[in-house]
């Protein structure tokens, strides 16, 4: 693939690609500001539901990196689920509560309500738990922001959102009635609406970004400084292309070919 060949929207995840936890991981920034220079539209598609819109914006600045008002996290996809007046259980952080207001729902500390929703928090405990899974037993649907079992940190990985709506789910004795972020269908239908059917997901992962690639009918880009590694190749679906990061899967050379994947 020639430079002129690379698709105008590259779907972009954070967790794996950009940085581990708070450590960037090197290159990533300034393959991304290559991008945005040469006229791609960078979308930062992330499956933490931590991060309010302003809050994600300032983690990016504080990496070298600009999202030009790009950013989408599987909070605002959850939120698209809602409808204004529903009665919302959060289990999770800023980022969710701000997009279920932004939704016109109301958040409620206990149940009954009309909705559970649950999104990463380390603040998770027994009345957490135990608070949500009544609300469920009282007929509340259950809605995860994203079900990864876990997640890249800075010294290996830990545990992810799944983790907890497993717990939540046992307790309250139903499973998810949907889930929002990669690859489900919110998280799809909220990226094709604004960008359109051609481009390519860069992940770290073949069970989110690659199912996530394949859903939006984009091109898949592995690279290998996530969750997925080179003793876990090959891996279903396989990706279009691959790398060790996001530095190497762009050369700083123009004309340049992607490292084709096996």
């Amino acid at each position: 693939m020639t430079a002129a060949d690379v698709p105008a929207i590259w779907v972009v995840d954070l967790d794996g690609v950009v940085w581990r936890g708070r450590e960037p991981i090197p290159g990533s920034a300034a393959a991304i500001a290559r991008l945005q220079a040469e006229g791609r539209t960078v979308v930062f598609a992330s499956n933490n539901s931590a991060y309010t819109a302003a809050e994600l914006e300032a983690k990016l600045n504080a990496h070298g990196i600009r999202s030009l008002g790009h950013a989408v996290t599987s909070s605002m996809a959850a939120s698209s689920l809602l409808h204004p007046g529903e009665t919302v259980l959060v289990v999770g952080e800023a980022g969710v509560v701000e997009a279920v207001q932004a939704a016109g729902a109301e958040i409620r500390s206990e149940g009954p309500v009309d909705t559970v929703i649950v999104g990463i928090t380390r603040r998770f405990d027994y009345a957490m738990l135990r608070t949500a899974a009544r609300a469920l037993h009282g007929g509340a649907r259950l809605i995860a922001t994203n079900t990864d079992s876990t997640f890249p940190g800075p010294d290996g990985l830990d545990p992810g959102n799944g983790s907890l709506v497993a717990a939540v789910a046992t307790a309250g004795g139903r499973q998810p009635d949907a889930v929002a972020g990669k690859p489900h269908a919110p998280m799809v239908d909220l990226i094709q609406a604004r960008y359109g059917p051609v481009g390519v997901v860069v992940g770290d992962r073949d069970d989110t970004d690659g199912r996530f690639a394949r859903a939006l009918g984009y091109d898949f880009a592995l690279v290998l400084s996530g969750v997925v590694t080179e003793a876990d190749l090959p891996i279903d679906p396989a990706p279009r292309w691959l790398a060790a990061d996001l530095a190497h899967l762009l050369p700083p050379v123009p004309g340049y070919e992607l490292t084709p994947g096996d």
